[in-house]
């Protein structure tokens, strides 16, 4: 069963990738643009496809190519219809010329999660082949293209992102998020590193809390303490506020993990089907009262939002493919929660793929949850290399063995472990 979750969430990059220049859509939906993040994802599963029998190596070499040549000779001159300015790529892409669609910024995070897949493929296409050495040649100078410091844009930790209409977006990253990885790649950086200064700033506004009897280092949404685990092993090392609480970030999903069933099983809102082995609040699609058969609901719905536990935003909303995202972090729990989820709701499956949302509290007049339609990337990239570090441990080798990403860590202050 879990092989077929795997295999079916891969399938997701085949079915939407253009073969013309290898970019991926963000969802499945029609007219969907492509999103950078979901092509990093796909990137870092290829891999897990051939080691798995499910493409030739040859296969994923080509599809890899494709997209590394395209962002290579991609349009650099931030206008409004470029790819990117200063190595950084707008967050969504027009899926067959690569322009910026939706007036979306230049994105910092998810061209870090873009470049991560980059490495990956790098660390993974190793060969003495023609092909397998110009990938590499790419990946280099993709990477050493990304200008870290401008994002700084002078403030003491780095900014979300950046518009050719108005510049630099008002708000940095500040507070525990998914950025490790984008600390980690900026501070490793061959060309244009910034310095530890910026992440130890980042830290410093970190939030420590105690819920449910758990120690944790605080943020809602179960994809945060999911995203930069899917490359980097932080099982064992420390960064100094790590050192100080005793704990490490993998240590912290775990609980995090904990948090969430614990929640779930309190269900503060009463809303229908939570409890600890029905969970996963997290950024995710979710009902919205544009739906016609919603227009009446009196409920407050979030559509799209990144839902978090204790604090919300909750509607109801759960996804299922984040409890199984955990299984690194809590193996029994994720799986357990997993296959529950599943039987009382196999409606959150369809063509065998995830869905990003369902509502069992918006049943509908056959009893059947409200699900999101359609799917998207970023769910289904998770599923790939959490399931495939769970099994094998193979992403988080190859990066291990990544010279950046580990001068990154020793440069954020991480010691011991593997590192």
């Amino acid at each position: 069963m879990l092989d077929q979750l795997q295999r079916a969430a891969f399938g997701y990059f085949l079915q939407t990738m253009n073969p013309a220049n290898g970019l991926i859509a963000d969802t499945s939906r029609g007219q969907s643009p492509c999103s950078i993040a979901v092509v990093g994802f796909a990137l870092s599963s290829y891999p897990v496809a051939v080691e798995r029998g499910w493409m030739t190596r040859a296969d994923a070499l080509h599809r890899s190519l494709s997209v590394l040549r395209f962002f290579h000779d991609s349009d650099q001159s931030g206008s409004s219809e470029a790819t990117g300015f200063k190595g950084f790529y707008y967050h969504f892409l027009d899926m067959q010329t690569g322009a910026r669609v939706w007036r979306s910024e230049l994105s910092m995070i998810d061209t870090a999660l873009l470049i991560a897949g980059m490495l990956t493929a790098g660390r993974y296409f190793m060969g003495n082949s023609a092909d397998e050495s110009e990938l590499r040649r790419l990946v280099d100078a993709l990477y050493r293209r990304v200008d870290w410091r401008w994002a700084q844009h002078d403030g003491k930790t780095i900014n979300h992102g950046w518009k050719p209409e108005s510049g630099f977006l008002h708000y940095c990253w500040d507070g525990y998020s998914e950025a490790i990885v984008l600390y980690v790649l900026a501070l490793g950086s061959p060309t244009y590193p910034i310095e530890p200064d910026c992440y130890h700033a980042w830290t410093a506004t970190y939030q420590w809390e105690n819920l449910y009897g758990y120690d944790v280092l605080y943020a809602g949404p179960l994809f945060v303490h999911q995203f930069s685990h899917a490359w980097i092993d932080f099982r064992g090392i420390r960064d100094r506020f790590m050192r100080e609480k005793r704990s490490d970030y993998f240590e912290n999903s775990r609980r995090a993990t904990e948090v969430q069933r614990e929640y779930a099983r309190r269900n503060p809102q009463g809303f229908s089907g939570y409890d600890e082995q029905c969970w996963g609040l997290t950024a995710c699609d979710g009902p919205t009262h544009q739906l016609p058969e919603l227009a009446n609901e009196r409920r407050r719905l979030f559509g799209y939002a990144a839902r978090g536990v204790p604090y919300g935003p909750d509607d109801g909303t759960l996804a299922g493919w984040a409890a199984l995202a955990s299984l690194p972090f809590a193996p029994e729990a994720a799986w357990s929660a997993a296959r529950q989820m599943l039987q009382r709701y196999p409606e959150m499956l369809s063509d065998r793929q995830y869905a990003s949302s369902f509502n069992p509290t918006l049943a509908r007049a056959d009893r059947s949850a409200w699900v999101s339609a359609g799917h998207f990337g970023l769910d289904q990239g998770i599923v790939v290399m959490m399931i495939e570090n769970h099994r094998t441990e193979l992403i988080w080798r190859l990066m291990r063995d990544c010279p950046s990403v580990g001068a990154g860590l020793r440069r954020a202050g991480f010691r011991g472990g593997w590192l």
